[in-house]
């Protein structure tokens, strides 16, 4: 409980302790790449001073520790550039670029704006210039805060990934909890409802009005079947999507407003898929109810049903008040809702339906403000259909 109270205080202080280790981190970085670049460059401050004192002694002079500075560079690349531009010594540098003058030249202009040159002199007359670079060393010490970054960034991917999951997870788990508690509960009363009609049944009451009345009934056990079956793996049985469609679409046209002008295209013939009919018609349903929000009763309804190859098309259009582009996803996520009621859920387990239970696929095929929205399903074909 205490976790839970105050999870959101200790992520951010986790998210915060994270930042400043991070940013001390790359700091202490920054410095020793600074101390390493200042002693490089003390290195070859003393062998320019080295070669200086080669240059001006004489035979019997003891060059050994001088000598020693001047073979101790084994890894800075470096040139030095005579005072008539002439090539001097180098080190470090591939011996056959080092003939290319163009080469040169760009090592040079490189090496002079990673670091300063160091000139030699002999008495107050400059007669050389060293230019070096940095070493192989320095040069991956450069990159290691990049490398650092890249490895927090995808660190926090994984952290997030897992975090979002394991929240779609929990939901998936509160809704099919709901489901189930749901299916449970209606279950009651609809047993009361059967056992009712049968009485009226007795009682000689218009047979017009039991029919009507065994209709809803029968919705209604639907309806818990859906809900039962939203919270486990349904099964998929190959049936006609055609069939199954019209027996929504006409279902929800005798029970809509007569202002709503229905239409249905369907291809000829029967078109066998992989469907869970109590599902699938929820699906419809859904979609269908939307639509004649959207229209606020009042308007054009379209659903048509085509084949490409081995896809079917379901689209539904409506003349409603349309969607933004930008909320094309937003509206099969879970919550998401412009109704002043209503839970944003519709749509999100329309999208389970289809996606996950169906591997179909369900989109906002076009829509623009005030004109109207068509959302198209798509689904396999059966390969077999008896």
């Amino acid at each position: 409980m205490i976790f839970t109270k105050y999870g959101n205080t200790f992520r951010w202080i986790i998210i915060v302790a994270s930042f400043v280790i991070v940013s001390l981190i790359l700091w202490k970085t920054y410095e020793f790449f600074q101390h390493f670049k200042e002693e490089e460059r003390t290195k070859m401050e003393n062998w320019s001073l080295a070669q200086n004192e080669f240059a001006n002694s004489d035979v019997n002079s003891n060059m050994e520790l001088t000598l020693q500075i001047l073979n101790s560079n084994k890894t800075t690349p470096m040139i030095v550039i005579n005072e008539d531009g002439s090539l001097g010594i180098h080190n470090n540098i591939d011996d056959k670029k080092i003939t290319d003058s163009l080469y040169v030249k760009k090592l040079v202009l490189k090496f002079e704006k990673e670091n300063n040159p160091i000139p030699i002199k002999i008495g107050s007359s400059i007669v050389s210039t060293i230019y070096y670079g940095n070493s192989p060393l320095l040069n991956k010490l450069k990159y290691y805060p990049l490398a650092l970054l890249l490895i927090v960034v995808l660190f926090g991917a994984v952290i997030f990934f897992f975090y979002s999951s394991n929240k779609n997870a929990t939901q998936n788990k509160l809704w099919s909890g709901m489901a189930k508690e749901t299916a449970h509960q209606i279950g009651t009363p609809l047993s009361s409802l059967i056992g009712w009609t049968e009485i009226l049944k007795s009682e000689h009451v218009n047979p017009d009005y039991i029919a009507e009345i065994e209709k809803d009934v029968d919705r209604l056990q639907t309806i818990t079947e859906r809900f039962s079956k939203i919270g486990s793996l349904p099964t998929l049985e190959t049936t006609d999507i055609i069939k199954e469609t019209i027996d929504s679409y006409d279902y929800l046209k005798t029970r809509s407003s007569n202002l709503i002008d229905f239409e249905i295209i369907t291809p000829e013939g029967d078109i066998p898929v992989k469907l869970n009919k109590q599902l699938y018609s929820w699906t419809i349903e859904n979609l269908v109810k939307n639509a004649i929000d959207a229209m606020k009763g009042r308007g054009k309804l379209l659903v048509e049903i085509s084949q490409l190859e081995n896809n079917v098309k379901v689209s539904i259009t409506d003349t409603g008040i349309g969607i933004s582009k930008k909320d094309f996803n937003k509206i099969f996520t879970p919550g998401y809702t412009t109704k002043k009621r209503g839970w944003g859920l519709g749509l999100s387990l329309t999208r389970r339906i289809i996606e996950d239970f169906h591997n179909g696929k369900i989109k906002v095929l076009q829509s623009q403000k005030e004109k109207g929205t068509t959302i198209q399903i798509s689904l396999k074909r059966a390969p077999n259909y008896v």
